[in-house]
């Protein structure tokens, strides 16, 4: 029988910020921007009126999201 370890020999090298940084950001406005579009509306609106909904009405109806 042999002598087999699940731990690697070499440990994993850290990711410095400066690279992750990017993907974070381009995270949270793809989050911000399917806010926009999906739920802006009603009661869980931020902005008042109707100017975002008009605004991102049609990008609402292509992604499938109702809003009548």
């Amino acid at each position: 029988m042999s002598d087999h370890t699940l731990a690697p020999d070499v440990l994993a090298a850290p990711i410095p910020v400066r690279e992750v940084l990017p993907w974070v950001l381009f995270g949270a406005l793809l989050l911000l921007a399917l806010y926009f579009v999906g739920a802006e509306e009603g009661a869980t609106s931020i902005v008042p009126g109707m100017y975002v909904h008009e605004f991102v009405h049609d990008g609402r109806h292509l992604l499938g999201f109702p809003c009548h």
